[in-house]
């Protein structure tokens, strides 16, 4: 079973979260920021990554700390989940429509870490949340799993639609990019024979 559990705890935060790469999909998150936790469990839902997420956070400043954080201890147990990456496909790229909107989201699970996060959002806010929060959770999470993340809206017009197409191109992709490939098996996906070295 490839499951990590990880807990963070900070004067800002305290975080604990639970993956099974392996799983069905099923979530239970709770971060004390609604529309959040609605990508979270989108991000479960679509990659078929058991997901359990507990935060609490210094919400009465702003929800920065607590987004941030969640997604180092989500992209922490990623990492540990994967262990050594023997026999994964390692890489994938999906497009996703939704409704109007069009978004790619390209992963490599190399090792090293990188994010390009272009998203023209033509609002501050989706509901009381901020939507530079989005690329600083993206962030945060490709750089502790070790991730080469790309998420980019192609088209769109709906800052809703933008957000949750991006987290759903990322779970599809993540999904295919951890997958066991039984023609890899027991062997590491790249010619240097090791990974974020």
């Amino acid at each position: 079973m490839r499951t990590a559990s990880v807990e963070r705890k900070t004067k800002e935060t305290d975080v604990s979260v639970t993956v099974n790469l392996d799983g069905s999909g099923t979530y239970d998150v709770a971060t004390g920021i609604g529309f959040f936790d609605h990508m979270l469990e989108q991000l479960s839902r679509h990659s078929l990554i058991d997901l359990t997420v507990r935060a609490k956070g210094d919400l009465h400043i702003d929800q920065h700390h607590t987004v941030e954080d969640v997604g180092i201890t989500l992209g922490l147990a990623l990492k540990r989940a994967l262990g050594d990456l023997e026999g994964i496909r390692r890489y994938a790229d999906v497009h996703l429509p939704m409704d109007e909107t069009l978004t790619r989201a390209a992963i490599d699970v190399s090792g090293r870490p990188f994010l390009v996060f272009r998203i023209p959002f033509s609002r501050d806010k989706i509901g009381e949340f901020d939507t530079e929060l989005f690329e600083e959770f993206f962030r945060a999470f490709a750089f502790n799993a070790g991730l080469t993340l790309h998420v980019e809206t192609l088209y769109g017009v709906n800052n809703h639609h933008m957000i949750e197409s991006a987290f759903k191109a990322t779970a599809r992709a993540l999904e295919a990019a951890v997958a066991i490939d039984p023609r890899r098996a027991g062997t590491i996906p790249s010619t240097k024979g090791s990974l974020g070295d």
